[in-house]
């Protein structure tokens, strides 16, 4: 069972009134965490009153899930668990009441256990890092807290002259904004959930370059992704090595119905991009291939500059579902440093070089390592040089 930094275990509630599916999730995860199964809405209410060391709940949505979660939000300890969702429904909006701020996230029934447990170690590592920030240093029993800060020389420059720059363009955003408005339907900016420095998640802005429906297109696209790791998968049906010595497979994975071997699937898995990217994007309008050529799309994010969430040079912010990819020790050590407008990897590896996921991860962290007002006056200089791309990726 893993165990967190202060030697406690991950406590999990799940709450469940059907005895099969309590039983499957217990065989499924018991390994990971420490698991309590009640069967209703009053005792999830009880066991969370009496038992503060709770990290997440795991909800049957059939069990009333409104209800619950109108009557915990005023929990003195509602903020420190999670929640999960497991729901027969089409979809759950979670930005509308009750669940906006209090549920993680949604499985459906019949939800693969391999992706369940990818988000169950994620939540626990995050739980691990955050106690790890507090960990007591042994002389003198004084807490240090080892949060990371930008330094103040590098945030008085960027304060500075984001507000001279915004001043100065300010003319130029209103007709790129009255463009983008005439090119195609939708709003002028497009705000997104980013994850900075010290896995701090902000909104980033941006012109509008892409169609609406851009979000809806992406699950169709995974082929073309240049970050594809360009090995044929294995046969689900294949056993690994150890397994075919024996002449059976020793480690019997179900999915959809179907046998597979656990170690083939999670290396099928392993080998998956954990970034997206795309040449000759569809999704991007006639108006964002020029906005996106010249960088103009990217210039409200100085107002993100000016707020603090980014620096002019750093580590480009991740979307949320590529951040969770990126916590074990030595990819985390990328968000130590500030997220930024342009960087290390952006002058590197620009346009057509050639590009994996694993180089971008290391230049993000050698950037970590090494930042330095030099560092960043040379990544500008080259940014300047490199604003007018050759291709449209």
């Amino acid at each position: 069972m893993t165990a967190l930094a202060n030697g406690t275990t991950y406590r999990v509630l799940y709450v469940e009134d059907d005895p099969q599916m309590a039983a499957t999730f217990n065989r499924a995860f018991g390994e990971t965490a420490s698991i309590t199964i009640v069967t209703s809405l009053e005792e999830a209410l009880f066991c969370l009153d009496a038992d503060p060391s709770i990290d997440l709940v795991v909800y049957n949505d059939r069990l009333n899930s409104a209800s619950f979660l109108n009557r915990i939000k005023d929990k003195p300890n509602s903020g420190r668990f999670s929640t999960i969702l497991l729901t027969g429904e089409g979809s759950i909006d979670l930005g509308a009441e009750p669940y906006h701020g209090r549920v993680t996230d949604v499985f459906h029934y019949g939800y693969s256990e391999a992706a369940f447990q990818t988000r169950l170690s994620y939540l626990i590592l995050k739980k691990q890092y955050a106690e790890k920030k507090q960990v007591v240093e042994s002389e003198g029993g004084e807490h240090k807290h080892t949060k990371v800060r930008m330094p103040i020389g590098k945030r008085i420059f960027d304060i500075t002259l984001s507000f001279f720059l915004l001043l100065m363009i300010s003319p130029i955003l209103l007709v790129v904004a009255i463009l983008v408005k005439l090119d195609s339907k939708g709003p002028i900016f497009y705000g997104s959930k980013r994850v900075g420095m010290g896995y701090k998640v902000f909104n980033m802005y941006k012109f509008r370059t892409m169609r609406t429906d851009a979000d809806q297109m992406l699950a169709s696209m995974a082929s073309k992704n240049m970050y594809n790791v360009k090995k044929a998968e294995e046969p689900v049906d294949q056993i690994c090595d150890e397994c075919q010595l024996v002449g059976s497979c020793q480690r019997p994975l179900f999915l959809d119905d179907k046998q597979v071997c656990e170690k083939v699937y999670f290396r099928n898995e392993k080998a998956k991009a954990m970034f997206s990217k795309f040449k000759e994007d569809p999704r991007v309008t006639r108006l964002g291939k020029i906005l996106r050529n010249t960088s103009i799309d990217e210039l409200p994010q100085f107002y993100n500059i000016l707020r603090g969430d980014m620096s002019f040079v750093g580590n480009r912010p991740l979307p949320p579902y590529e951040a969770e990819k990126l916590t074990a020790s030595g990819y985390a050590r990328r968000f130590a440093a500030p997220a930024g407008l342009t960087g290390l990897w952006q002058v590197t590896k620009r346009g057509g070089a050639a590009v994996s996921d694993q180089e971008r991860i290391q230049l993000d962290v050698l950037y970590a390592k090494k930042y330095s007002f030099r560092t960043d006056l040379m990544i500008v200089i080259r940014t300047l040089k490199a604003v007018w791309q050759k291709e449209n990726v």
